[in-house]
């Protein structure tokens, strides 16, 4: 009876460590929500490349499209005075924090109307109102600047998170896990959010990454947790985020979450992705696209018609023209712009 006993148990723990985790319920609000906010990302990052390709946006620019779940869901799970920062594929994060479109827009065609004065273009933007400390070009180089975006949250007595955004490619980087063991070290209340795309810049993560894809894993060595999300579905990635900011507020050092999504555009707007089949994009996007399953959640449960999210998209997509006619029209920045925001008195 006793060997009876123990092997339920055993059984029991078993089935409920490999039960699949649970789906976070939402209302009709908060979906709608979900869907405004991944749509004006989705839609903004279109009319972008359609500026890059008129020649309007000059340099690099890294479209988000097709990973839009996950900034939303994980803004979903934070709350005022978290913070975030993020690397290069930065608009859609920039927009989720409540940016607003037109400086956003006018910082990628260089006018001083921009976040950046102009001076900043896609990669390099900030807004300390919106707790969004950038944007950066530097392969990893925001982990350990995010790092001490928690430090000092710790150091001030807050109970504020600091969501460090990085890629497949850049978890490479050996200054991530110098960051990794100072956050575990310490303790501190940042959450690195792994975005794995699949693709670096035209090489697949599997090619790259000894441990394969289980980037999540990567904390392990520093006992940092971490968890593997669908990061094309926005109730998955809301869910996993109130996970791990709990963690975080509740004093127990970093999380790690690797959000498995995927970007339908090249690494960004020079790269024609010949690295994979048409058949693999058209795929993912039939299958898995999630401004799609928030629009069939929305309507299967007679939150809102076809024509209610019509409506949507027409006003979203009037909000992005406002962006792009404010871009356009808006001055370049004076040549003296040249010497200011260089160096600060203290």
């Amino acid at each position: 009876m006793a060997k009876k006993a123990t092997a339920k148990r055993a059984a029991k723990k078993s089935a409920s460590k490999s039960a699949p985790a649970r789906k976070a319920a939402a209302g009709k609000d908060e979906l709608l929500t979900y869907y405004k906010e991944m749509l004006l990302i989705r839609r903004f990052e279109e009319k972008a490349g359609q500026l890059y390709g008129m020649g309007l946006i000059g340099g690099f620019c890294h479209l988000y499209i097709g990973q839009e779940a996950v900034v939303t869901g994980m803004q979903a799970a934070s709350k005022e005075g978290d913070a975030v920062i993020t690397s290069y594929r930065d608009h859609g994060h920039m927009l989720a924090t409540g940016m607003d479109p037109k400086g956003v827009m006018a910082e990628l065609t260089g006018r001083e109307g921009g976040y950046s004065k102009g001076k900043g273009g896609s990669m390099h933007m900030f807004s300390k109102e919106k707790h969004f400390y950038g944007g950066h070009g530097i392969v990893g180089a925001q982990v350990p600047l995010g790092t001490g975006i928690a430090f000092a949250m710790k150091y001030n007595d807050t109970d504020n998170v600091c969501m460090a955004y990085t890629g497949d490619g850049a978890v490479n980087q050996g200054q991530v896990y110098e960051a990794f063991n100072m956050a575990a070290l310490w303790k501190l209340p940042v959450i690195y959010v792994i975005e794995n795309n699949k693709y670096g810049m035209g090489t697949s993560v599997e090619r790259i990454s000894a441990s394969g894809a289980n980037l999540h894993d990567r904390g392990k060595a520093y006992g940092i947790p971490g968890d593997e999300v669908d990061g094309m579905d926005v109730l998955a990635v809301r869910e996993a985020g109130e996970r791990a900011m709990e963690h975080c507020r509740a004093g127990k050092g970093p999380y790690i979450l690797e959000m498995k999504t995927y970007r339908y555009r090249g690494h960004s707007m020079s790269d024609p992705a010949k690295y994979r089949s048409k058949e693999e994009v058209n795929k993912v996007r039939s299958t898995s696209d999630p401004i799609d399953r928030v629009k069939a959640l929305l309507i299967d449960g007679g939150h809102a018609s076809e024509d209610d999210l019509k409506e949507i998209d027409k006003s979203v997509k009037a909000v992005v023209s406002e962006a792009a006619d404010f871009s356009q029209s808006s001055p370049e920045p004076d040549p003296s712009e040249l010497w200011t925001d260089v160096l600060i008195e203290a």
